[in-house]
């Protein structure tokens, strides 16, 4: 995926220029909020992490304390997203949705249904060092049933590699036996095999379970499975089609109709910026015949719209 983000590393980059524009932006009376945003979505989360260091140095302060004291509201929450590790980012919004009142599973089914393997398995080491707590456990504490196995599964962070021709059938068939042609459905099936396959094989499974059924995968889970398990069941069917076309998916969904989800548009335009963020845009536009930047500016408003739509980085109209 390399490349395919919007966000990428200055050129003539030097953390300590950078740390004294910051710097003076917010000394004195008033903020100059342009000049953060626009210095900030214009460098990649490394080059911020060395203006933090810098900024330290020069002044004994730290950035985002600062950055936190003088901006306010959703633009502050977006700015400092985008100057948190992205790794660290994926912690604390699990934790966040762990530790709050209630549970948001949203965040729980987004985060494990999209990122790598090779990701899970960093985040459930820095959750750890950083809370001292076992983020499975914490996981399985909060959840229930048939979503909590699931999660399970998507928290082991082992899927297959590559495809496997011999069980690319009996995968289909299994998936069929164990919802539309049973009385009742066997959850477990589902869990095992839309838990463990790799992308590329699952692919190859949901065309074999259209031709021997009829019906797409996504419409047996709706018609088989219903709640949080539906939820986290459909999203690693999406995700397994293309992460891209899931989080189009996603933003289009946190925009569309009354009020706006702010804290999942903050959390998917700064998490994806530097990985596939061209991608999600293509996929935006094919699929909702209008561009994500249209969307963007529609339906946010001031700095934190200015910084967002930095952040997308181009309309496709």
């Amino acid at each position: 995926m390399a490349g395919r983000g919007t966000v990428k590393a200055h050129g003539g980059f030097n953390a300590k220029n950078d740390a004294e524009v910051l710097y003076k932006a917010m000394k004195g009376l008033g903020t100059d909020e342009d000049a953060i945003l626009q210095l900030l979505t214009a460098r990649s989360n490394a080059q911020r992490q060395e203006i933090k260091a810098a900024y330290k140095t020069l002044h004994g302060n730290d950035l985002v304390d600062d950055l936190k004291s003088e901006l306010g509201g959703k633009f502050e929450s977006l700015i400092v997203a985008l100057m948190t590790p992205p790794i660290m980012y994926d912690v604390t919004s699990l934790r966040d949705s762990i530790k709050g009142a209630g549970t948001d599973e949203k965040v729980l089914i987004e985060i494990l249904a999209s990122r790598l393997p090779n990701e899970v398995n960093q985040i459930k080491s820095l959750y750890k060092q950083e809370h001292n707590d076992d983020l499975e456990e914490d996981v399985t504490g909060d959840t229930g049933g048939n979503f909590r196995r699931m999660l399970v599964v998507l928290l082991q962070a082992s899927r297959q590699q590559g495809i496997q021709e011999d069980l690319i059938q009996s995968d289909a068939q299994a998936l069929l036996a164990a919802g539309e042609q049973k009385y009742g459905t066997d959850e477990g099936q589902f869990i095992t095999i839309l838990g463990n396959r790799s992308n590329a094989h699952l692919r190859r499974v949901f065309d074999e379970y259209r031709k021997i059924s009829g019906y797409e995968i996504e419409e047996s889970i709706q018609r088989e499975t219903s709640g949080t398990l539906q939820e986290v069941l459909l999203a690693v069917v999406k995700c397994a089609r293309g992460v891209p076309g899931y989080f189009a998916e996603s933003l289009y969904n946190a925009m569309k109709g009354s009020g706006t989800d702010d804290q999942k548009l903050i959390r998917i335009m700064v998490s994806r910026s530097e990985v596939d963020m061209m991608d999600i845009r293509a996929e935006f536009r094919k699929r909702f015949a209008t561009s994500l930047h249209k969307t963007i500016q529609g339906d946010t408003s001031g700095d934190y719209r200015k910084a967002l739509l930095l952040l997308c980085g181009g309309d496709d109209a």
